[in-house]
């Protein structure tokens, strides 16, 4: 068995070190925040979408981005500044426009099996995280939307899901609580949703019953590798410490690519900012008025999740504007006023609102396993799915890391 450091105690870092506790390895997590789960963990959309494993990919894609540029309310936003990062990375991504049809594949086959492997740990763990399986009701307002979509559902069904279309009248009566009028829609009864934070929270301190430690407010420096080890230095409240282990896993989100390149290593992760308000439901009517079945609106890009009684979550959109972490009004504004021209008996007078930096690939999937150096590992890239694959990555991560070192 091996000492293993995790640096990131995200969805993916924190699910990483359950997967090798499990297997008798001995982990420690190290972050520069006080707690896990308070990056691109924290406040997110809360689906659990196997429905949503469409990679971006595509000439659609880009004809829409390219439409949305001009518009500050537009789903997608791209900051002009240079940037030869971003401008690569947009260049990589364009790309991988030919490989669409088998990265899509393989992210829905991936987030099937994650399914698995979440509920099994929450389960064996009781942890507590506003689980609710109601399915995932994806909705379009024209034809020519919907009639797209049907072509990537097909693509969808051939990966292993079970999604099958619905009328208006069918969706309405799936999720009553909407207004509007709407083309028809695509149902998935086996996807759900949950608050991630709570759940790696839980998860954490399940490691930590497990005998796994957690290094927080502590950011990692000078890391280094070679055939006896990697070794480390540890900053925490102005003191330094040096450390060692037999191998290191990379779990650090839009952290990542830098450290990887100390390890002379490439992972093109580039930082994808999405905004999300959290909708207090502080009374009874607005409790009734709120969804309970998770949706995603095609045309606005979307997505909610109920969690709990009292809370309604409501994300979307896609900033390319490098590391900046600014929750700007004019983002979070139609937010609002989606929820309110949906469900206009739901009260938006208590709303919290989020960004968070998703950790984007190119080809949209996620970075698992060995770097150039033999104890070096990478679980890390997820982009938007990092909820939806985290169990998953993790097991694979660990099994590779347990091969070497089991």
């Amino acid at each position: 068995m091996a000492n293993i450091a995790i640096i990131g105690a995200g969805i993916t870092g924190v699910t990483s070190a359950y997967a090798l506790l499990k297997r008798g390895h001995t982990v420690t997590v190290y972050d520069s925040h006080r707690y896990p789960a308070m990056e691109t963990s924290f406040a997110n959309g809360g689906q659990l979408s196997a429905s949503n494993a469409e990679v971006w990919n595509s000439a659609a894609t880009l004809f829409k981005g390219l439409k949305w540029m001009l518009k500050s309310d537009a789903p997608l936003l791209l900051n002009m500044r240079p940037s030869f990062h971003k401008y690569s990375w947009l260049a990589e991504f364009c790309a991988q426009i030919r490989n669409y049809r088998e990265n899509t594949l393989e992210t829905t086959r991936l987030a099937i099996a994650a399914r698995e492997h979440l509920f099994r740990i929450a389960q064996d763990e009781n942890i507590d995280f506003d689980l609710k399986q109601k399915g995932i009701l994806h909705f379009y307002h024209s034809r020519a939307a919907f009639e797209k979509a049907a072509k990537a559902n097909l693509l969808l069904r051939e990966g292993g899901l079970d999604r099958y279309s619905v009328t208006e009248t069918e969706l309405l009566a799936i999720e009553p609580t909407l207004h509007g009028r709407f083309h028809g829609g695509f149902f998935t009864p086996s996807d759900s949703t949950g608050d991630i934070h709570k759940f790696t929270m839980g998860l954490a301190a399940a490691c930590e019953r497990l005998g796994g430690t957690f290094s927080l407010n502590t950011r990692v420096e000078n890391l280094r590798s070679d055939a006896n080890g990697v070794s480390f230095q540890t900053l925490q409240d102005d003191h330094c410490d040096q450390h060692s282990a037999d191998a290191v896993l990379v779990c650090a989100g839009v952290h990542s690519r830098n450290l990887a390149a100390s390890l002379g290593d490439r992972v093109n992760i580039y930082p994808v900012k999405g905004y999300s308000i959290t909708v207090m439901l502080n009374d009874a009517a607005s409790q009734s008025a709120a969804p309970t079945v998770s949706l995603l609106d095609e045309d606005a890009k979307i997505v909610t999740s109920r969690l709990g009684d009292g809370r309604f979550r409501v994300a979307g959109t896609a900033e390319f504007n490098g590391f900046n972490r600014d929750i700007r009004a004019d983002r979070i504004a139609p937010l609002v006023q989606w929820c309110e021209r949906l469900f206009p008996d739901m009260k938006t007078e208590s709303v919290v609102p989020w960004a968070g930096l998703r950790p984007m690939t190119p080809n949209m999937l996620p970075r698992i396993g060995r770097g150039k150096q033999s104890r070096v590992f990478y679980n890390t890239g997820h982009g938007h799915l990092g909820w939806t694959l985290s169990a998953a990555t993790a097991e694979m991560a660990a099994e590779q890391i347990d091969s070497q070192f089991g």
